[in-house]
């Protein structure tokens, strides 16, 4: 339950977490831009007359820059409404509830929270469109599986189809419960076709050891072996940009730890992590002073 948990937990960060800022350039403000800066150019000297077409040009220009500030601040809006659906997906279980003068959310069981979450994220969903909207039916579909788990996985599968950031996690997430519920084939293949795309959002390391994890179920432990020493391997050699050993994954160290178990052999062709940060084979995490 603990590693499940785990998994769900990096869905959601990875779902949450913006990717890398651009910079951008709306294509049809550059335009306005371009035209006024010819028009200017061939009309110096013109006449009086002549400016009213370069006034409409002002005009539209105005429009353009006041309809990407409402766009931002949307966008901003929307992004802070989600990140609050997303913190109830956090929020501590206890029948107690919280401390006095806390102001931390509690619910007495994971149901209870789920259905707060779901509530929150349907707003957000109906408030907002586009790529917003989208990450709040994942949350949805993911909470629902805690309240009415043969429609939280229609939803996840409704949402699978989709090539977007989102599908790819309800794709995902999906083949988690066809494991939970031994559909070990249909797992299989919906990893596999996460394998095939070139970003599949969740890391490849942790798709390849939710695999590995199936073929030992299927006794196909060259095929599992395979996989858990190709992420351990890759975490052993890895460098950063000053030529340091990268400290391990926890996907990478139990990789090492399972291969250990069904290849002793090959396992031991894979020195162990030893860098700042890492854990070692006693499982207690190294402290570089």
């Amino acid at each position: 339950m603990a590693r499940k948990k785990r998994r769900f937990e990096q869905l959601e960060a990875a779902a949450s977490t913006p990717k890398e800022k651009l910079i951008y350039v709306n294509p049809v403000q550059q335009k306005v831009n371009e035209r006024l800066e010819d028009v200017g150019k061939q009309f110096e000297g013109r006449g009086r007359t002549l400016l009213y077409g370069v006034g409409a040009l002002l005009v539209l220009a105005i429009l353009v820059l006041i309809f990407m500030n409402w766009s931002k601040r949307a966008d901003a809006e929307a992004q802070t409404a989600l990140g609050k659906a997303i913190e109830i997906t956090n929020a501590t279980i206890s029948e107690t509830g919280p401390l006095a003068g806390s102001t931390l959310k509690s619910y007495k069981t994971e149901k209870e929270r789920a259905e707060a979450a779901i509530a929150e994220f349907q707003a957000v969903a109906d408030k907002f469109g586009g790529a917003v909207a989208e990450k709040a039916k994942y949350f949805i579909a993911v909470s629902r599986l805690d309240v009415d788990r043969a429609a939280g996985i229609q939803e996840l599968e409704a949402l699978a189809t989709s090539s977007s950031d989102s599908g790819k996690l309800a794709k995902f997430a999906l083949a988690q419960t066809r494991l939970a519920d031994n559909r070990l084939d249909e797992a299989v293949a919906l990893f596999l076709e996460l394998l095939a795309m070139d970003d599949p959002i969740v890391a490849k390391d942790t798709i390849n050891f939710e695999l590995a994890d199936i073929y030992v179920k299927q006794d196909k432990k060259k095929e599992a072996a395979d996989l858990y020493y190709s992420i351990a391997k890759a975490a052993s050699e890895a460098k950063d940009a000053e030529g340091n050993p990268v400290s391990w994954t926890e996907t990478a160290t139990e990789a090492k730890k399972k291969l250990k178990d069904i290849d002793p052999g090959r396992a031991l062709e894979i020195p162990d992590p030893k860098g700042p940060g890492d854990v070692d084979e006693s499982g207690v995490r190294t402290i570089q002073m």
